[in-house]
């Protein structure tokens, strides 16, 4: 599910947020203070603000990109022990980019919940669409 900007939405579970709350205003002064933690309650409506796609490439899949990039490019230019020296380089790093090729993206959202709580960097899988 790809949730969009503007979109109603609903939270899908009873939702522990387990980070520390800090205390702002006229907390006491001590630092590392905490308020505590808080539990929304499934069913909570609210509306998408921000919806983020995050791509996470390995080195090693990066690198395979580049070196098979080359290959294509300037294979059949190169000397014979320079481009199985290349071949084999890119063969070792397939695995690599078959697993960045299968993984799905990640996307976070923003959401402004009817109670004006607002759930920043949520996992857009922790609602669904109304």
């Amino acid at each position: 599910m790809t949730l969009k900007e503007g979109r109603r939405v609903k939270l899908a579970a009873d939702t522990r947020l387990t980070e520390w709350a800090a205390v702002t205003g006229d907390a006491p002064a001590s630092p590392g203070n905490v308020a505590g933690s808080l539990s929304l309650a499934a069913g909570i409506e609210g509306t998408v603000e921000r919806v983020v796609a995050h791509e996470h490439q390995s080195d090693g899949a990066r690198e395979y990109e580049r070196l098979k990039s080359l290959l294509d490019a300037f294979g059949h230019e190169m000397p014979t022990g320079s481009k199985k020296q290349l071949e084999e380089k890119v063969t070792s790093l397939e695995p690599e980019w078959i697993a960045y090729q299968e993984q799905r993206q990640r996307v976070t959202v923003r959401v402004r919940l009817d109670n004006g709580f607002i759930l920043d960097d949520a996992d857009e899988s922790v609602f669904t669409a109304l």
